[in-house]
């Protein structure tokens, strides 16, 4: 599963990409949810966990057309590792045109664990998803968030969103209530009001063990 965020003030898209966007939200809007790609407020925001010194593996959950990418690959140091899976073809193909230094995986966050094993990884120090979790059943929910936990590194961080207006839908409160069950830390931003539409930060740490 997969996608992506809004627009105010982003980091700059080409018209290449916003064309990648809208035909993959036409194809499929329940898989991207998303009107246009993240604000640099709110990547700013997701990516405030990703690590600028030693050697890092940040995995990006969603990336669409690479707006968070950018603002990650620019705050990695050398030696990183940037590792993103994004369901949608098209985008993934696009993606690894205009990020050459992100290694993208064309798959479903819901086979995280397989995927990452894959390319030789086995934990990753943060991750940070763009995934429109409202819109999906509640065990897709639960299965890629206990995959979540599973892969983060002692010490690691999982950063998300969720739009203002989700809040109110049972889908996103079923997500608030889960992340609240599934880590010892969710820490939920103020609103960023420069995205369409707005949305809030959660930053998650320490994943409880579970039976």
């Amino acid at each position: 599963m997969t996608l992506e965020t809004t627009n105010t003030q982003s980091t700059p898209q080409t018209s290449a990409s916003y064309r990648v966007f809208i035909s993959a939200a036409l194809r499929q809007p329940v898989v991207v949810g998303a009107m246009a790609p993240s604000s640099a407020a709110l990547a700013e925001r997701m990516t405030s966990v990703v690590a600028s010194s030693g050697e890092p593996v940040v995995v990006e959950l969603g990336p669409g057309t690479g707006s968070v990418s950018a603002v990650i690959q620019r705050r990695l140091p050398a030696g990183a590792r940037h590792i993103a899976i994004e369901v949608d073809e098209e985008m993934a193909e696009h993606l690894r045109r205009v990020q050459p230094g992100v290694e993208v995986l064309h798959g479903d966050a819901e086979h995280l664990d397989r995927l990452l094993a894959g390319c030789g990884v086995d934990a990753a120090d943060a991750v940070v998803s763009a995934l429109p979790w409202s819109l999906f059943r509640p065990e897709t929910q639960a299965r890629i968030v206990g995959q979540i936990g599973g892969v983060l590194a002692p010490g690691g961080a999982f950063t998300t969103i969720a739009y203002l207006h989700a809040r109110a839908l049972a889908g996103g409160r079923r997500f608030h209530r889960l992340l609240r069950d599934r880590f010892d830390e969710v820490i939920v931003s103020e609103v960023v009001w420069r995205n369409l539409p707005p949305a809030r930060v959660y930053a998650c740490r320490r994943p409880v063990a579970r039976d």
